[in-house]
This record gives structure tokens, C-alpha cells and sequence, in this order.
């Protein structure tokens, strides 16, 4: 878990923020866990949209809140999370009423959370070829503020250096295959071992929705729409997949505009042509 004191922030206008207040992005898949979240236990919370595209996380105000330039952020009356495994550790906590985290799955939801989180630069290979092809990469200025940038905690600098290392070679030879296959098989895994279990259960942590299923139906989305053959090779997924699709409070979070499904189309398109489809690539 990482927090930042209030001491440490840069930015000290949003300590005075009344309320609960969220920084996000529209297309980000850690924003869109948080939202759906959001949406199921009906919290009031005041969204504040930071443009990644535009590298606006880079800027020295947003840097000011969180140095690692990461999204989403959740400002809590002054109190501020900045992982978002973290947030919905710390909004079950705040927001018991219909529990997503149930006292007795507490322990077993967090280990299989973090086997989650461990899979995040896994899913973002996957997007950045598969989702949004050129678009992914940041301005050399960008990157530059980002990585000169120092704060008040000298252990959230170091972390940031793994996130300039990534961009900076993303932009000089993208996502290898390797690198893809790499990913897959570790995707494959925990979808063996969830697909069994939801032959005899809705959810994957049984009968009931947690959040362990909407962190995973993120990923699973982007899966999806990256090509992954999730009905030949895991039916019981696909089914529990198309089941929260279907329902509105996580289809109108994940269902980008127009301009985005058009650049995801040429993605795929694109990768197809080249035989390096997701399906040629799956282990």
C-alpha cells in the first residue's frame, strides 16, 4: 500500500476538498474499476477528469498530488489514495452497506487482488498494440517533466523510473511479441483456474459479485475487444464475462466513444495483417 501524508503534497488546495472527490480518465482501465464500483454502491462523488492522452498527468499541479503520474486518485475530505486496489480497500472499509468484500473473503479476496495487480503491466502491453497502436506513446516533454520532476518522497520517485523506462521504449520499438506471449500465457493461467471454478459458481468468489469481479472484468473487457478468443478457449468466462456486460452499471463505463472504436478497429486490423493477431500469439 502506498499513501501519501498530506504533508507531502504539493498541491494543497484539494486538502480543503468537502467530500469525495476522484481523478480519473475516461479510458484508463484502473479509473474504470473505481467507477463501476462507484456505480454499484451508489456513492455521491465529484469526478475530476485528467487527460492522459494529453499527458496532463504529467503536469506539475497533478505531479503535486500524486508523483507517480498515475490515475485514478481519490480525495476523501482532505485524505488522499492513490492505488486503485487501494481505494476500493479503503472505500469498503468507509462504505460497509452491501459489502463487494465480505468479512469472510477479505483475506482471499486480497491475495487474488493482488495476483491481479501483478498482471497490470501485463494488460497494458496487450492495449498498447492491440487497443491504441501509435497513440500510446508521450511527448518527449512530457516524459522529461515527468521524470525531473521531484516530490517529498524520495520512494515514489524511484517507482516512476519504471514507467519512463516503459515509455521510452515503447516509442523506439513498441510491444514485442515476445513480450505478448509473455503476457497471454500469464493471462491464460488465471483464466484455467477461474473458468473451473465458474462451472459451478455465478462469480469468482462464488454467488455473489465482489470486487474481484470487477477488477478482472476490466481486464477481460480489454481482452475482448483485443481479439481474445475467450468463447473456444474459456467458455465459462465468456458466459460470466457477457453477463456483467450486460448490465449498464459496467457497459457504460468501458464503452468508449466513437473516435476510440474506430482507432481500436485499426489497431486490430492492422496487427491482423502483420499475423500477429492475439490468436496467433496465444500460447
Amino acid at each position: 500500500m502506498v499513501q501519501i501524508p498530506s504533508g507531502e503534497i504539493k498541491t494543497k488546495e484539494i486538502l480543503d476538498w468537502k467530500g469525495i472527490h476522484l481523478f480519473h480518465f475516461r479510458g484508463s482501465s484502473c479509473s474504470q474499476k473505481l467507477r463501476i464500483y462507484l456505480n454499484l454502491k451508489k456513492i455521491n462523488w465529484t469526478p475530476h477528469s485528467v487527460n492522459l492522452a494529453a499527458g496532463k498527468n504529467y503536469s506539475d499541479w497533478f505531479l503535486g498530488i500524486n508523483p507517480k503520474g498515475l490515475i485514478p486518485v481519490l480525495v476523501d475530505n482532505g485524505h488522499v489514495e492513490i492505488e486503485s486496489n487501494d481505494i476500493l480497500e479503503y472505500l469498503e472499509k468507509k462504505f460497509p452497506g452491501e459489502s463487494l468484500s465480505p468479512p469472510s473473503n477479505q483475506i482471499q479476496i486480497k491475495k487474488l487482488l493482488k495476483e491481479e495487480d501483478d498482471l497490470h503491466e501485463d494488460i497494458r502491453n496487450i492495449a498498447y498494440r492491440y487497443m491504441f497502436g501509435g497513440l500510446g506513446k508521450k511527448s518527449s516533454k512530457d516524459l522529461e517533466n515527468f521524470e525531473n520532476y521531484r516530490s517529498s518522497n524520495e520512494k515514489l520517485d524511484r517507482l516512476k523510473k519504471k514507467e519512463v523506462e516503459f515509455y521510452k521504449n515503447f516509442s523506439k520499438e513498441g510491444i514485442t511479441d515476445e513480450a505478448i506471449r509473455n503476457s497471454l500465457s500469464k493471462f491464460c493461467k488465471c483464466y484455467v483456474k477461474y473458468d473451473s471454478h465458474l462451472n459451478e459458481h455465478k462469480y469468482l468468489m462464488g454467488d455473489d459479485l465482489s470486487i474481484l469481479d470487477i477488477a478482472w472484468f476490466i481486464y477481460s473487457y480489454r481482452l475482448f475487444i483485443s481479439g481474445f478468443p475467450f468463447k473456444d478457449r474459456f467458455p465459462n468466462i465468456s458466459k460470466w464475462f457477457h453477463n456483467l456486460y450486460s448490465r449498464n452499471e459496467f457497459f457504460r463505463e468501458v464503452n468508449d466513444p466513437g473516435l476510440f472504436k474506430v482507432i481500436r478497429f485499426y489497431a486490430r486490423i492492422s496487427t491482423s495483417l502483420r499475423g500477429k493477431s492475439i490468436k496467433r500469439l496465444l500460447p
